[in-house]
């Protein structure tokens, strides 16, 4: 009898098993966690931390791991609990990002900046002030419908169409341009300083003012042409900037003098050009309309992964957002 009770009594734990879901949150109930204290903070007393790793990793250790985080980690990071959050709000992580997304302006420029546009902090400044991204690849995913070989009268096929235009930001006022129907995870291999005309990967020069980015890309050949980029920065959250709306797309002839002695300073040719304007008359100006689909960020260690690697039988649009 008493091993009968017992299976009964094992069969009705197994079964409540299933029908308990086990929420060990609720054992914190109650539970008073003395806070962290915030970074700069004149409070000298000393705060027990119950957590486990904090006790482990001395302050200076966690400083200097997050010291080699990119910004973007430094966000992810802030959110694992109260003290990375303080941590983290340390000025030194800011300042460092900053005067390094904005080297081209100066160290003094920057500073005047800060104090002038942004009170003084060096976060607001990286979330507030528009910049582009070099960590990663801008990607614009556009599709047309191109109609097909009838082989019997009955049918009319058409064939969805799918090419990308591909943007790289260097830290310097250059940046790679390529147009392909190659997936990011392949583009990604070869987006780099040591790419070639081969790979059909071109160099520009771009200019930012504000939320406004403006650049050209010269085809060089028996007829130079110069491809002239207007595009509007923006992000989904405060200081993501992983959007670019495509807000022009000219292409001109340019003359060859020009595009022999300034290959590697175009954009100063046609910075001050009007839409319709072209030096070359064999080459008209022509400002398309067609594949402005905006641009999205892709980090590199995301292009393996992207969804813009699905092909059109599986994606056939893609809403940026």
């Amino acid at each position: 009898m008493t091993t009968v009770a017992e299976l009964e009594e094992a069969s009705r734990l197994r079964t409540a098993q299933f029908l308990i879901t086990h929420r060990p949150w609720l054992d914190l109930y109650g539970v008073r966690v003395r806070p962290v204290a915030a970074f700069g903070s004149t409070n000298d007393k000393t705060v027990y931390d119950p957590a486990h790793l904090h006790r482990v990793v001395p302050e200076e250790l966690l400083h200097e791991i997050f010291a080699r985080m990119t910004p973007y980690d430094l966000g992810k990071a802030a959110c694992v609990c109260r003290k990375w959050r303080y941590t983290i709000r340390n000025p030194v992580f800011w300042r460092n990002a900053c005067l390094k997304a904005w080297q081209l302006s100066g160290v003094v420029d920057n500073y005047k900046l800060l104090h002038s546009k942004y009170e003084g902090s060096w976060r607001k400044m990286w979330l507030l002030r528009p910049r582009v991204r070099t960590d990663g690849l801008y990607v614009s995913r556009n599709t047309y419908i191109r109609a097909g070989i009838a082989e019997w009268t009955v049918t009319n096929p058409v064939h969805l169409v799918c090419y990308f235009r591909y943007i790289r930001f260097l830290p310097s006022d250059r940046f790679l341009y390529k147009n392909s129907s190659q997936k990011v995870k392949e583009v990604a291999k070869y987006m780099n300083v040591r790419a070639s005309k081969a790979d059909c990967v071109y160099r520009g020069q771009y200019t930012l003012s504000d939320d406004k980015v403006e650049a050209a890309v010269l085809y060089s050949g028996r007829r130079p042409t110069v491809l002239r980029i207007r595009l509007r920065l923006r992000g989904t959250v405060a200081g993501a900037y992983n959007r670019m709306d495509l807000v022009s797309l000219v292409t001109s002839g340019v003359n060859e003098n020009d595009a022999n002695s300034h290959e590697e300073d175009i954009f100063g040719v046609v910075e001050r050009w009007q839409d319709d304007e072209t030096h070359n008359p064999d080459v008209p100006a022509i400002s398309h309309n067609r594949g402005m689909t905006p641009f999205i960020f892709i980090p590199f260690d995301e292009v393996e992964t992207s969804v813009l690697n699905l092909p059109v039988d599986k994606m056939d649009y893609f809403v940026p957002g």
